[in-house]
């Protein structure tokens, strides 16, 4: 893969307490982010004019599936094959607890294989519940922020009305981590699309 400004990872929680609908929802409204103009501009925006994007499904522990592999967005063809392949991934990771370290831990594991020489490495965590098995989100996040890593967060509040404290305290960090509340499923779509606008610009940008 030719280099790259920046490597997201999106972790997206597939645990018991997000059905198929919900899922359908995350997916449908992720995919349809990466046909919007503007995170196309955002992703294209740095020197290299182009970003690399994986999306990993996580559940309970030992329980992670990387649904879509590492792939380049530099032109709108690139971002609707990533959009088509979001889209049409299956849900493979049995629904289970909410292991919510175990798949930020995934998700640095995808992280450290990125390809295209990336200045910047991100790890996008969404879910609608806090950590409940597995090794604990803290310890993970603090060793993503000493490896020079960014972690951000979309807590989905329909399950946990104050979930967005537990990503502040125990997902987030790294240079211009920002967490974002989502109040439902059926408002996934705006909130991934103003936080991958944000986040593929480094978060600089207010939205």
């Amino acid at each position: 893969m030719d280099d790259v400004d920046i490597a997201l990872c999106l972790a997206m929680d597939v645990s018991a307490s997000v059905d198929f609908a919900e899922f359908n929802l995350m997916a449908g409204g992720t995919a349809a982010a990466f046909r919007d103009p503007d995170v196309l501009a955002a992703a294209t925006a740095g020197p290299r004019g182009a970003a690399a994007v994986a999306l990993l499904l996580w559940s309970g522990p030992g329980a992670q599936d990387l649904a879509v592999g590492w792939t380049r967005i530099a032109d709108a063809a690139g971002a609707e094959a990533l959009a088509v392949a979001i889209e049409n991934c299956p849900r493979l990771p049995r629904p289970g607890a909410t292991a919510l370290g175990e798949g930020m831990a995934a998700g640095l594991a995808v992280l450290a294989r990125a390809p295209g020489d990336p200045t910047r490495l991100v790890l996008d965590v969404s879910g609608d519940g806090r950590h409940n098995a597995g090794r604990a989100p803290g310890p993970v996040r603090d060793l993503a922020v000493a490896a020079g890593l960014t972690v951000n967060g979309l807590a989905i509040l329909n399950e946990e009305p104050d979930l967005l404290d537990h990503y502040v305290a125990e997902v987030i960090g790294g240079p211009g981590s920002f967490a974002m509340p989502c109040a439902d499923t059926i408002d996934f779509a705006d909130a991934i699309l103003r936080k991958l606008r944000r986040e593929l610009l480094g978060g600089t940008l207010v939205v």
